[in-house]
C-alpha cells in the first residue's frame, strides 16, 4: 500500500441544522477527507496513471498543468509520490494556501496575474496558453484538465460510492461546474442506476455562461471558467442554478459555524443550491451534494480572513 491508495472512499453525512423544516434531507460527500483535502486527488491520479499506461508520460518525463489550485495541489501530491517533476501554471486570483501547498510538494510554479483579482475567461485562456507553451519542452506531458476524459472514470467511481452509501435512495444530485468532469462522471454513474435522479449543475451568478449569460469575474474558486468547457454537454444536467460569490461564501461560513463542516467557497455554492432543491422537493426525499475541499485552503482569503 502507498499513500496514493488513501484516495477516495470518503464519508457521506447528513446536514443536521441548516436545512429548512419540511424539506428533503441533504447528504454531503466529505471530499476533503482525501489526502490533500480535495476531490481533485481522484482526477489527478487518474490522469497520471492513464498517461503512464499508454506512454503519453514516459519514464523520466515531466508534467505541466494550468490550475486554480486544487487540481495543482493534487497533481503535486501524485507527482511527488511518483517522483515526477511538475510545472504548474496558476494565478494570484487563487488562494495563497494552494500555491504554498503546491510548492511544498515540489511543484514549480508560474504565476499569471489577474487584473480583477478573480476568475475570468481571459485569465483562464492566458493560463491555458502559458501551459501549452511550457508543454512543448521535450518529454513533457500536459494533463490539460479541461479536455482530459481520463478523469471521468475516477468520478464514475465516486458516483458508485454515492449510490452505495445512499443504498440507492437519491432523488437529486447537486454540484458545481469547473471542468465539468466530476459532474459528468458522477451523474453518468447515478443515471446508470436510476435515470430519474435529477442532476442540478451549479455555476457562478457573476459568470453564468452555461445559463446563457455573459462571462464575468467571480471568486468561487474551481468553478466558472468563463466559457462553455469542453467536457460539458447540453444533456449533462436537468437544470442549471446560479449562485453568487456572496451567497456561496455566506453558506460556507454557515456550514462551519452551524454544522462544524469547514469547507471552501465552491462547497458553499453547492450547499446553497442543495438547500433550494431540498425545499422544493419536500420531505422524504434525498438530495446529495459535495464538500469539494477543505476550508484550510482559504484561510487567507475573503472567505475566512474576516470570519
Amino acid at each position: 500500500m502507498t499513500v496514493l491508495d488513501t484516495i477516495g472512499k470518503t464519508r457521506l453525512i447528513p446536514l443536521q441544522h441548516i436545512g429548512p423544516r419540511e424539506s428533503a434531507g441533504i447528504l454531503l460527500k466529505l471530499e476533503y477527507e482525501n489526502p490533500t483535502g480535495s476531490m481533485k486527488d481522484r482526477m489527478a491520479l487518474a490522469m497520471i496513471e492513464a498517461a503512464e499506461a499508454d506512454g503519453r508520460l514516459r519514464p523520466g518525463g515531466s508534467v505541466v498543468e494550468y490550475t486554480g489550485g486544487s487540481t495543482g495541489v493534487s497533481l503535486a501530491f501524485v507527482c511527488a509520490a511518483k517522483r515526477i517533476p511538475l510545472h504548474i501554471v496558476t494565478s494570484d486570483a487563487f488562494s495563497k494556501e494552494k500555491r504554498d501547498h503546491m510548492a511544498a510538494l515540489g511543484a514549480r510554479l508560474t504565476l499569471v496575474a489577474s487584473p480583477t483579482g478573480g476568475t475570468t475567461k481571459a485569465l483562464t485562456l492566458e493560463m491555458i496558453d502559458t501551459a501549452r507553451k511550457l508543454a512543448a519542452a521535450p518529454g513533457c506531458y500536459w494533463t490539460d484538465q479541461l479536455n482530459n476524459t481520463d478523469v471521468l472514470s475516477s468520478y464514475e467511481r465516486m458516483g458508485e460510492e454515492i449510490w452505495e452509501q445512499t443504498h440507492g435512495r437519491i432523488d437529486a444530485f447537486v454540484h458545481g461546474v469547473g471542468t465539468a468532469g466530476s459532474l459528468r462522471g458522477i451523474s453518468t454513474r447515478l443515471r446508470l442506476h436510476d435515470p430519474a435522479v435529477r442532476i442540478v449543475a451549479v455555476e457562478p451568478e457573476e459568470s453564468a455562461v452555461l445559463s446563457g449569460g455573459p462571462s464575468g469575474s467571480h471568486k468561487i474558486e474551481g468553478t466558472g471558467a468563463g466559457f462553455v468547457v469542453p467536457l460539458w454537454t447540453a444533456t449533462l444536467a436537468d437544470e442549471i442554478q446560479t449562485v453568487s460569490t456572496h451567497e456561496a461564501m455566506a453558506t460556507a461560513r454557515r456550514l462551519a459555524r452551524d454544522e462544524g463542516i469547514f469547507a471552501g467557497t465552491s462547497t458553499g455554492g453547492n450547499v446553497a443550491v442543495a438547500l433550494r432543491i431540498a425545499e422544493r422537493l419536500g420531505p422524504d426525499r434525498i438530495v446529495v451534494t459535495v464538500a469539494v475541499d477543505s476550508g484550510m485552503k482559504y484561510l487567507s482569503t475573503a472567505l475566512y480572513a474576516q470570519a
